[in-house]
């Protein structure tokens, strides 16, 4: 089965021509890592005030980088995931210093291990040892913990999903919002959407690749919800989400499932689907109208949920 390019957005087919499918798999992964490196980075859109912490964990140390607007204390807080289909990708990145300002609030992004070298739970581990490190020295970080929330896009997302699980297991630290961007949750793309061959960008081949270095090979069913929050059989107690996806996204139709699942659970969900929107076209051509509509859309959810006084 293959996608219809003619139910993409026009405005957004420029992307197209300069971020083509990718193809990965175990064999390409350090070269591609390597390409992707090279490619030229616009420069900042905002001024935010940066700094870089490497904290302890069980598993050793990770770099997290704190984009804020100012200095005041007692700051509301995202925990922020970035995206790469748990194989790509570092902490260092556009949408963090965006949401640090427009939300003025703290951004804490995670530049956790990824796959394949470093398989599930590390990066899950990485998340979730940031997160408590937020919650406990709230004060010192000048953090309103009763004010944080977490995030990402894409595997970020993905991956948020499955810590907002892990806390509600464990410490069940008081989270304002689950914000995913597009989440990577569902391993086996066995919906209308994910049987798709041909998704720009982000296409089912490279997404089962990305999954299989991911779980180590773990078989689908089996999968850890703390990997693929799909495969949780029980979201009572999570988090109030907001999701957005577009409408020829690989990714489509798991995620409305997943907001679904979550309504019925009584998880309250806000959910936006953005016609003729393919994987990460926000971040290739974030001046189409949809793409500004989507940011529009997720800056405001979080913005409510961090700073409900000001909304």
């Amino acid at each position: 089965m293959l996608l219809d390019y003619n139910r993409i957005d026009p405005e957004l087919l420029p992307g197209l021509e300069t971020f083509p499918a990718l193809d990965l798999n175990r064999e390409n992964i350090s070269k591609m890592r390597d390409l992707l490196a090279k490619r030229p980075q616009p420069s900042s859109s905002v001024e935010v005030l940066s700094d870089r912490k490497t904290i302890d964990t069980e598993n050793g140390t990770v770099d997290v980088y704190i984009y804020r607007k100012n200095d005041q204390p007692d700051q509301p807080a995202l925990l922020w995931i970035h995206g790469g289909g748990y194989i790509l990708g570092n902490a260092v990145d556009e949408r963090a210093r965006i949401i640090a300002d427009h939300c003025n609030c703290t951004v804490f992004s995670v530049d956790y291990r990824l796959a394949p070298e470093h398989p599930f739970p590390a990066g899950p581990n990485d998340c979730y040892a940031t997160l408590a490190w937020i919650m406990n020295d709230a004060k010192a970080l000048g953090i309103d913990k009763d004010r944080v929330a977490m995030g990402g896009a894409s595997a970020g997302s993905g991956m948020a999903a499955g810590v907002a699980l892990m806390n509600k297991d464990r410490d069940n630290f008081p989270l304002q919002l689950q914000l995913l961007l597009y989440p990577m949750i569902d391993n086996l793309h066995a919906t209308s959407s994910g049987r798709l061959e041909n998704h720009p960008v982000w296409k089912q081949s490279t997404s089962f690749n990305a999954w299989e270095m991911y779980l180590d090979g773990v078989p689908g069913e089996q999968a850890s919800p703390y990997a693929a929050a799909t495969r949780a059989t029980d979201l009572t107690g999570l988090p109030p989400a907001y999701i957005c996806v577009g409408s020829e996204d690989l990714f489509r139709d798991e995620n409305i499932d997943y907001a679904q699942r979550l309504i019925a659970a009584g998880v309250p969900c806000e959910f936006s689907i953005f016609p003729g929107l393919y994987h990460g076209a926000d971040s290739f051509t974030p001046t189409a109208r949809v793409s500004r509509r989507l940011n529009q859309a997720f800056l405001r959810a979080l913005d409510h949920a961090l700073n409900p006084q000001s909304v």
